[in-house]
């Protein structure tokens, strides 16, 4: 099997496991006051590691909960097995699976799957972005006071002074409305597909950004850190939008909390 079968194949297996067993007791650990890892995470994720193990033995892998499996090799998976735990955690059917895959430091392919409503999106660089099948698109929407935008909040969000709230507070008055699902994959996705016209987070991780991010690229998005230097999967800041409000929501980015209207 090619790579892009095996990633698509894997995400659909390891969702299909996810859902399936959502809402079922399972054990549940704190890596931090507010950061979990349960069982399925595990389950999904050795799941993934065993098939790249079996299919491309030589291939160097990153993954949520196992970190860094270096090879030397030029060619590197980047998993989160299930991205949304707190969601997934309390039976809110909001979480997907990622698969990524790099070629000499640059992502070429992603797959995220969201198990609940059987969506698989799917983007190879240079070929576009789709969903289920479908070419997507991002939206048109031209104006930040007629966006949809999506965020999330940082693990450290009890502690630390940059916590997002501030920006929060910041688009809440200037946009038609945010949502916060609690999957920066789903999100991102959702950008690519025009569900959302932009999404903004902090502290994000590269398995976190992967595979999605390419597929806002692949769908006609734009996306940067916060203060539009060019995207990386290790940006500390994330900014992806349809290309038409990004210069709009840099300026809110970067007004700070007390940002006049």
């Amino acid at each position: 099997m090619d790579i892009k079968g095996v990633a698509i194949d894997m995400a659909k297996r390891a969702g299909g496991l996810l859902k399936k067993n959502l809402g079922r007791a399972r054990k549940v650990e704190f890596k931090g006051a507010v950061d979990i890892v349960t069982e399925m995470d595990l389950l999904s994720e050795e799941l993934i590691v065993k098939a790249i193990r079996k299919n491309f033995p030589g291939h160097a892998i990153l993954t949520e909960e196992s970190g860094e499996m270096a090879t030397g090799s030029p060619f590197r998976w980047i998993i989160d097995p299930l991205d949304g735990t707190t969601n997934y955690t309390h039976g809110y059917p909001a979480f997907c699976v990622s698969i990524a895959f790099e070629e000499k430091g640059e992502v070429t392919f992603g797959v995220v799957y969201g198990p609940m409503l059987d969506e698989l999106f799917i983007s190879e660089r240079g070929k576009g972005a789709y969903l289920n099948g479908r070419r997507i698109r991002v939206s048109k929407t031209g104006m930040l006071g007629s966006s949809l935008l999506a965020t999330g909040f940082p693990y450290d969000l009890r502690t630390s002074s940059e916590n997002n709230l501030d920006h929060f507070s910041n688009f809440a008055l200037r946009s038609q409305a945010i949502r916060r699902a609690g999957s920066a994959a789903l999100d991102l996705s959702y950008v690519g597909c025009a569900r959302f016209d932009g999404f903004w987070e902090l502290k994000l991780k590269p398995w976190d950004l992967a595979a999605a991010s390419l597929i806002v690229k692949e769908a006609g998005g734009r996306i940067s850190d916060f203060k539009n230097n060019p995207f990386s999967i290790y940006c500390q800041d994330v900014l992806a939008t349809n290309g038409l409000i990004h210069d709009e929501m840099l300026t809110v980015l970067n007004m700070g909390c007390r940002g006049s209207l």
